[in-house]
C-alpha cells in the first residue's frame, strides 16, 4: 500500500517541483523584449514609430499556426495506437507545456541574453515551439513505453541538447535551416530512436500487438495529419525574414506537400496486395515533403523544384514505412 501511495504522488510532486523551478528561473533571468515593454512604447512617439512596426504584428499569426501544430497536430497524430489515444493527446500536452518554458530559458541563454537577462518576444515563442516540436517527434517513438515522469525527464534533456545543437549549427557553422529539417525533425527523430534503443528489452516484443490501430484511432490521427499539413507552410516560413524569403518558403512548402500526397497515395496503393491505402502511410508519409523542403524552403527552388522534392520524398517515405519498419522487427 505504501509503495502504491508513493507512486501516486510522484507525478504531481514532479510537476509542481518543475513548475516552481521554472517560476524562480523566470523571475531571475527573463524580462520582456523591448517591443513588449511599456517603457519603450511610452517613448515611441518621440521616435516616430507606428504600432505596425512592432514585430508582434508580423510574427503572431505564424506563431499561432505553429502553436496549433504542436498542441493539436502532433497530439492527434499520435493517437494512431488503439491503446494509447488518451496518453497521446494528454502526455503531448504535458511535455509541450513544460518544454516551452524550459526552451525559452535554454534558447535564451544561448541566443537572447542581454545584460544578464533573457529578453522574450514573439520570436522567442516561435523558437520555443520549434524546440518542443522536436520533442513531439521523439515522443512518437516512445509512445506507450514510458511514464509521464520519464517523458518529463526526456523533455528536459532533449530541450537542453536541442539548444546546444541548434547553437552549433546556426551560430557556429552558419547553417541555413529555415524550416528546421535538421535542427528539429532530424534531431528529434534520432533522439527518439536513441531513447527507444536505451529502453529496449527483449520481452517488449510480446507487446507488438498493442501497436495495432483501429478505425477510430486512425480517424483521430488523420485529424492531426490534416492540421500539420495545412499549417506546415507557416511552420517553414515563421522565422524567415519579411518579404520575398518568407513568401518563397510558404510557396515551396505548399507545392512540396501537395506533390507528396499524390505520390504517397500512389506508392501505398501500388504496394498493397489489394490496391488499398495503408493509413500509416497517409498519416505520415504525406508530411514528408514539408519536412524535407524545410532546410531550403526560402531558397530559389522554383515551384517545380519544390514539386520534385515532394515527389521524391513521398516515394522514399512510403517505401521506408513498408520495408524498414518490417525489417526493424526482424532485427
Amino acid at each position: 500500500m505504501a509503495w502504491n501511495t508513493n507512486l501516486r504522488w510522484r507525478l504531481p510532486l514532479t510537476c509542481l517541483l518543475l513548475q516552481v523551478i521554472m517560476v524562480i528561473l523566470f523571475g531571475v533571468f527573463v524580462r520582456y523584449d523591448f517591443e513588449a515593454d511599456a517603457h519603450w512604447w511610452s517613448e515611441r512617439t518621440h521616435k516616430n514609430l507606428s504600432d505596425m512596426e512592432n514585430e508582434f504584428y508580423y510574427r503572431y499569426p505564424s506563431f499561432q499556426d505553429v502553436h496549433v501544430m504542436v498542441f493539436v497536430g502532433f497530439g492527434f497524430l499520435m493517437t494512431f495506437l488503439q491503446r494509447y489515444g488518451f496518453s497521446a493527446v494528454g502526455f503531448n500536452f504535458l511535455l509541450a507545456a513544460f518544454g516551452i518554458q524550459w526552451a525559452l530559458l535554454m534558447q535564451g541563454w544561448f541566443h537572447f541574453l542581454q545584460d544578464r537577462y533573457i529578453v522574450v518576444g514573439v520570436e522567442n515563442l516561435i523558437n520555443a515551439d520549434f524546440c518542443v516540436a522536436s520533442v513531439c517527434v521523439a515522443f512518437g517513438a516512445v509512445l506507450g513505453k514510458v511514464s509521464p515522469i520519464q517523458l518529463l525527464i526526456m523533455t528536459f534533456f532533449q530541450v537542453t541538447l536541442f539548444a546546444v545543437n541548434e547553437f552549433i549549427l546556426l551560430n557556429l557553422l552558419k547553417v541555413k535551416d529555415a524550416g528546421g529539417s535538421m535542427t528539429i525533425h532530424t534531431f528529434g527523430a534520432y533522439f527518439g530512436l536513441t531513447v527507444t534503443r536505451i529502453l529496449y528489452r527483449r520481452n517488449l516484443e510480446q507487446s507488438k500487438e498493442r501497436q495495432n490501430s483501429v478505425y477510430q484511432s486512425d480517424l483521430f490521427a488523420m485529424i492531426g495529419t490534416l492540421f500539420l499539413w495545412m499549417y506546415w507552410p507557416s511552420f517553414n516560413s515563421a522565422i524567415s525574414y519579411h518579404g520575398d524569403s518568407q513568401h518563397r518558403a510558404a510557396i515551396n512548402t505548399y507545392c512540396s506537400l501537395a506533390a507528396c500526397v499524390l505520390t504517397s497515395v500512389a506508392i501505398s496503393s501500388a504496394l498493397h496486395k489489394k490496391g488499398k491505402l495503408d493509413m500509416v502511410h497517409i498519416q505520415n508519409a504525406t508530411l514528408a515533403g514539408g519536412v524535407a523542403v524545410g532546410t531550403a524552403a526560402e531558397m530559389m527552388l522554383m515551384p517545380y523544384g519544390a514539386l520534385i522534392i515532394g515527389f521524391v520524398c513521398g516515394i522514399i517515405s512510403t517505401l521506408g514505412f513498408v520495408y524498414l519498419t518490417a525489417a526493424s522487427w526482424v532485427l
